[in-house]
């Protein structure tokens, strides 16, 4: 059978240093082929070139057996290739109906027609979006599932799937699962890239691990298991799993650095209570819309709580409002975004400029100040070295590394403040399990030294292997507190959901 994708010695460089090299790789008519890796190792980029995002520095690709060279996505799209991107690449601006259709437009447009057709095409595929509302003020989920709807809306023979899961709650991914395997069944062809393992182990019919830019393995599913594919991933067999520190006793609460009373934001957050302490890390789950982010945003002054009755934040004693997040950063309270490509870095920024960045930001100063390029080289790599920072090239812009190493520089620019309190949003989210790993290892160090954490976290797990004690949200309130050491999966989706 002819693959209806195939890579022949394909070497992809940027600057001269090679995103993967020499790679060979076959998509099959009707195949769910995961390709996996850790952050970095060359996925996005491989999968890039196939949709034509990229042009190949040498080697070859073929497109049902012939050979193609797309310099453009739209090219790509004219062969039946179309990419579902791990950030989203819609128009902010536009509706979510007319991003579904943008470019696969007729003539002639009625935009109510247009609005009903997408409400229609949306429920066939038990996505609960407004096809009238404006994308800009979608939710992260949301908006992924916009991206799919427009894969799916172009009848694409061959879809690429970059981290589709990593905003969708559990409801959301059982739809998109049963989406993909309907996909199949009408001829589809699918490449799924995943740090979620144990994803595709499940849907894949075949898997393809990356190591720094080279196929390590490929085989049928069944050829692999999660340890296995780890080993083929980080080149050692990682003996403990990331999310099973659960026997260390919770470290001892120090000072309380931040007390909550009443706090108030509109209808997302309401009346809810309670305190952060030094050297302990403070776990926050709660389902989508429970007002967990909004309520640490406010918090850190990202937003505003409710001029008239909307409670009381106190930072060691002293009652604070914040209107902007600057004083918040001069106070030593730190937000590390979830959404890091809208609001975490600045894109066509180096990694040294934007660490820089942090570091002046939070500074309080008047007139004008200096900016010494080489005080910022010289942060960003006692930083790159701390966190593991990797990129092609030391003055590579942020857009161009990995989403691990994205997150990583996030993090760097918010650490770079020496704060007092660090709250983390979503940390782990689009990162592999080698990162995952390291990032889990810098926030207890951070702890043990003795900084105030907050970690806001979606998948339990993550939060039963961080937490010394765990808040759950529900309706926009803290409902409850436990310790870690009785803290179960159940009793904590039990209190998210009564």
């Amino acid at each position: 059978m002819t693959p209806i994708v195939e890579l022949k010695g394909a070497t992809k460089d940027f600057r001269g240093i090679a995103a993967f090299s020499n790679v060979d790789f076959r998509l099959e008519p009707g195949e769910i082929h995961a390709l996996l890796g850790e952050n970095g190792a060359g996925k996005s980029t491989l999968t890039k070139v196939i949709a034509g995002v990229h042009t190949l520095s040498s080697g070859k690709l073929f497109v049902d057996g012939e050979e193609a060279r797309l310099a453009t996505p739209a090219e790509g799209l004219a062969h039946g290739i179309a990419m579902v991107y791990q950030e989203n690449s819609l128009v902010p601006s536009m509706s979510v109906a007319q991003n579904i259709y943008l470019g696969n437009e007729k003539f002639l447009n009625r935009l109510r027609g247009i609005y009903i057709s997408a409400q229609q095409f949306l429920q066939s595929l038990n996505f609960h979006v407004d096809p009238s509302a404006i994308v800009g003020s979608l939710g992260a989920a949301q908006k992924q599932m916009v991206e799919i709807a427009r894969a799916v809306h172009h009848k694409a023979k061959v879809i690429i799937f970059d981290e589709p899961t990593a905003t969708l709650t559990p409801e959301e991914k059982g739809y998109f699962f049963k989406l993909i395997r309907k996909l199949k069944e009408d001829g589809v062809s699918i490449i799924f890239i995943s740090h979620a393992l144990e994803e595709a182990l499940m849907i894949a019919d075949r898997i393809t691990i990356l190591r720094d830019g080279q196929v390590v393995a490929s085989d049928v599913t069944a050829g692999f298991d999660r340890q296995k594919i780890i080993h083929h991933m980080v080149g050692r067999t990682l003996t403990d799993d990331i999310y099973s520190d659960r026997q260390r006793p919770p470290r001892k609460r120090g000072r309380k650095i931040v007390s909550v009373e009443n706090l108030s934001m509109g209808k997302m957050v309401r009346n809810t209570s309670f305190s952060l302490y030094a050297g302990q890390i403070t776990g926050i789950f709660g389902l989508v819309g429970s007002g967990r982010t909004e309520t640490l945003k406010v918090v850190c002054g990202v937003l505003k709580r409710d001029f008239f009755h909307g409670g009381e934040v106190k930072i060691d004693g002293e009652p604070k409002r914040y209107l902007v997040p600057a004083p918040a950063v001069r106070d030593g309270v730190v937000y590390v975004t979830e959404e890091r490509k809208a609001e975490g870095f600045f894109e066509t920024m180096s990694i040294a400029e934007n660490i820089y960045m942090g570091k002046i930001g939070g500074e309080a100063f008047g007139g004008f100040r200096t900016v010494s390029m080489r005080e910022a080289r010289q942060s960003a790599e006692i930083w790159r070295k701390r966190l593991n920072i990797r990129a092609i090239d030391p003055d590579a812009k942020v857009i161009e590394l990995s989403g691990g190493n994205q997150q990583k520089v996030v993090i760097a620019k918010a650490l770079v403040q020496t704060p007092r309190l660090v709250i983390f949003d979503e940390p782990t989210r689009g990162v592999d399990v080698g990162a995952i790993a390291e990032i889990h290892a810098f926030i207890n160090q951070l702890a043990d030294e003795g900084i105030a954490v907050c970690v806001i976290s979606s998948y339990l797990p993550e939060i039963l292997a961080l937490s010394d004690r765990i808040l759950i949200a529900r309706q926009g309130k803290v409902v409850e507190e436990m310790d870690r050491r009785v803290a179960t999966e159940e009793a904590i989706m039990y209190a998210a959901v009564h």
